[in-house]
């Protein structure tokens, strides 16, 4: 096998490969001998057909065949011969394929990039220091009150977070348009649900009023033809009501599983509860900025076979998204431009983190594999159940042992680079985040 190597553009590489005539064509008879012994031709014994009736018949096909398998078995032969490593599949191309004569092929490929992460120690990066406070845990104990709030009709004006009950037709140039017409519809203030500026006019409005509303549909409105319109509703306020909260007691704690222990308990689970978010939140928020500011001090060239397969990853995804709102089944195929910016980056953290983990020879912390799979376990109802379930399951397990590898390899770089800690409240970290 001779092989001689081309690089043509980037990372493509080309490899000249030509295998001798007598490996070819001894590889075809030995498969038309065997094919001899198998094949029913009518005018011969079963086994007893000569290999000129099989080489006349199957002869162009099998070579086929024969050339098809050897090109695999080559290449992989040649690239381990001139250590070069493939990223993705090659395309063959058969330049020479005569009986007799050396087999030739190219193979045409692109390879991994020559990875040398750098400027680490020129990163800066903030490490925020966040206290959940006593106010927090008020905050949050009203938000929960608020999700079992139940409503009743006031007879006040209408403010933000109440809820109105009307009837309502919209015109265009004077003409009622399709959709712009509902009865009994139920509308919560403040969470911009409608069109913009639709709530504002109904904010001090009371049970039995008329209101006149004028807005105008955005330009990229869904309905083709009410882009950029404007349009006037004639809204009739039927009623308003308001939240009216739980008590904070026992019962209350009740509604969250807590049997024993009142309040207090409860306060207790929702401060953990917090806890774990925010230091789920902190510890994404430090790894993006890490990551950002790698890929900015290290750009890389790409092969565009990974980014084809992130592509393809994140197109899955999103189509399981589709499909659990009940939208997967129909959908279109998504179009590869949507997801390319997002493979390519994700293809050159994956490279970035991949050398730091090799270089510095990086291997899964057994502790911090223990602690990932306990702080996931620790959101469900039983979670040493979880646990158990997570230890016996290989595939799960050489998962958590790579976001394990991930957050060492992060880990490294902060031990470079620059950081500053940086005193937040917790309302700006968790607010950022939502």
């Amino acid at each position: 096998m001779q092989v001689s190597v081309e690089t043509t553009q980037g990372l493509e590489r080309r490899l000249t490969i030509t295998v001798p005539a007598d490996s070819i064509d001894s590889a075809v008879k030995s498969r038309l001998q065997q094919l001899a012994k198998t094949q029913r031709i009518n005018g011969f014994r079963p086994g007893k057909v000569p290999v000129s009736v099989i080489q006349k018949r199957y002869g162009a096909a099998v070579r086929q065949e024969v050339a098809g398998d050897v090109m695999q078995q080559n290449f992989y032969q040649a690239v381990m011969q001139e250590e070069i490593t493939p990223a993705g599949m090659p395309k063959f191309e058969l330049t020479k394929d005569q009986q007799g004569q050396d087999l030739e092929f190219v193979a045409s490929f692109e390879v991994y990039p020559e990875v040398e992460v750098q400027g680490v120690e020129e990163i800066e990066i903030e490490q925020p220091k966040v206290e959940i406070k006593d106010e927090d845990l008020d905050n949050m104990m009203e938000t929960l009150q608020k999700q079992h709030a139940s409503w009743v009709e006031v007879e006040r004006e209408a403010a933000e977070e109440d809820r109105v009950v009307m009837d309502f037709v919209g015109k265009i140039d004077g003409e009622e348009f399709d959709g712009g017409k509902a009865e009994d519809f139920t509308l919560e203030l403040g969470k911009g649900r409608m069109i913009p500026g639709f709530e504002t006019p109904l904010i001090g409005a009371k049970a039995g009023q008329d209101v006149t509303v004028e807005v105008t549909f955005p330009e990229d409105y869904h309905a083709e033809a009410l882009k950029g319109k404007d349009a006037v509703f004639d809204v009739h306020v039927k009623k308003v009501e308001g939240q009216e909260l739980p008590e904070v007691n026992e019962e209350f704690a009740k509604l969250f599983g807590i049997e024993e222990g009142g309040i207090d308990a409860l306060k207790d689970e929702v401060r953990k509860n917090m806890q774990r978010e925010l230091d789920q939140t902190l510890k994404a928020k430090v790894k993006e900025d890490v990551i950002a500011k790698l890929l900015e001090k290290n750009e890389l060239d790409v092969p565009q076979a990974l980014v084809d397969q992130e592509i393809e990853a994140l197109r899955e995804q999103a189509k399981q998204r589709f499909s659990q709102q009940g939208g997967g089944q129909n959908m279109p195929e998504l179009p590869a431009e949507l997801f390319t910016d997002n493979a390519k980056r994700r293809v050159s953290i994956g490279l970035l983190l991949g050398e730091i983990i090799k270089q510095n020879e990086l291997q899964a912390d057994e502790s911090k594999v223990d602690a990932l799979i306990e702080t996931s376990a620790s959101a469900y109802e039983d979670p040493q159940e979880v646990i158990e379930y997570y230890k016996n399951n290989e595939e799960l397990m050489q998962q958590m042992k790579n976001v394990a590898l991930e957050e060492q390899a992060i880990e490294w770089v902060l031990d470079k680079a620059k950081t500053q800690e940086v005193t937040k409240a917790f309302d700006e970290v968790m607010n950022k985040q939502a």
